[in-house]
């Protein structure tokens, strides 16, 4: 899967569910550099060996002025489940419509032992302060997923 959208070209307006249940407009990150972190499930080892990598260098992203946003199809309750566990500093975001997976051409075909099913390709997408596409990680590290997003927001100041 790849990301239909060319560096630089404006982010279209999309939406998720925060951890409150309300919907939450990507617009509303403007201003910040965004890391939209797409992995597949709450509470599966890869998954959290990834968030916890993020967590644990959340200052460093911070001090970059890199928000970070996770988004998979969970429940908010799984989320909240998640993110109290591991402590996360971050937001959770439901996209149960796919529309931002759909957006960012992280959703689609996947196999499994030998079994196809539909789901989340693990990708991080970068959007800039003015809501323009940067990047994306599409062979995600989950144990050093931190620092690819690091490269990324460096190479993106090129």
């Amino acid at each position: 899967m790849q990301v239909m959208l060319k560096a630089g070209q404006k982010i279209p307006a999309l939406k998720a569910i925060g951890p409150d249940g309300k919907s939450v407009r990507l617009s509303s990150f403007r201003g910040n550099w965004l890391a939209l972190v797409f992995y597949p499930r709450d509470m599966t080892p890869t998954c959290t060996v990834q968030v916890c990598n993020l967590r644990d260098e959340y200052g460093k992203l911070a001090h970059l002025g890199i928000m970070v946003i996770g988004i998979n199809e969970d429940s908010l309750e799984s989320h909240r489940k998640f993110s109290e566990k591991h402590v996360l500093p971050f937001p959770l975001l439901t996209d149960a419509d796919h529309s931002l997976m759909d957006t960012f051409g992280v959703w689609g075909p996947k196999k499994l032992y030998g079994k196809s099913y539909m789901g989340i390709h693990r990708t991080t997408v970068l959007i800039d302060p003015q809501g323009k596409f940067r990047a994306a990680i599409h062979k995600v590290d989950a144990k050093n997923h931190a620092e690819q997003i690091v490269r990324a927001w460096e190479e993106s100041q090129k």
